[in-house]
């Protein structure tokens, strides 16, 4: 039986600009950092720990250099998987990162009936959600 999801991934352009973004601006903690031979096993978590995001880049082991190539093209166009994440005050969290610097957002704190959320992209174009249940 399964009982929990461990990690689930996400692909990103460069793994230390992504790294700076979810640390550095939206204040995840980093998990795992760690080299093994040319690949580099990177992860991000709410702090606290719970399930982790891999900060995976398109490349070897997992694809060759064509594939590759078409998923840089779909992640830049915010074409991939993306990410919806909670908070307890959607409006202030949205301030502290423009306070911060960041401007790309797809979509200001709204309230809806689930609740309150946001959207903006990550360095690499994923479509992140941030949510404030109602």
């Amino acid at each position: 039986m399964i009982t929990k999801l461990n990690v689930t991934s996400i692909f990103v352009l460069d793994k230390d600009e992504a790294l700076d973004f979810y640390v550095g601006k939206l204040g995840l903690e980093k998990g795992n950092d760690v080299q093994q031979g040319a690949y580099r096993w990177l992860t991000v978590r709410v702090p606290g720990g719970g399930t982790e995001i891999q900060l995976e880049e398109p490349g070897p082991p997992l694809h060759d250099d064509a594939t590759a190539e078409q998923l840089r093209a779909l992640i830049a166009k915010g074409a991939m998987t993306g990410l919806v994440l909670n908070t307890d005050d959607v409006r202030a969290l949205f301030e502290t990162l423009k306070a911060r610097g960041f401007t790309d957002f797809t979509q200001e704190p709204t309230d809806h009936f689930y609740g309150t959320d946001m959207g903006l992209r990550d360095p690499s174009g994923n479509a992140i959600r941030i949510l404030q249940q109602g």
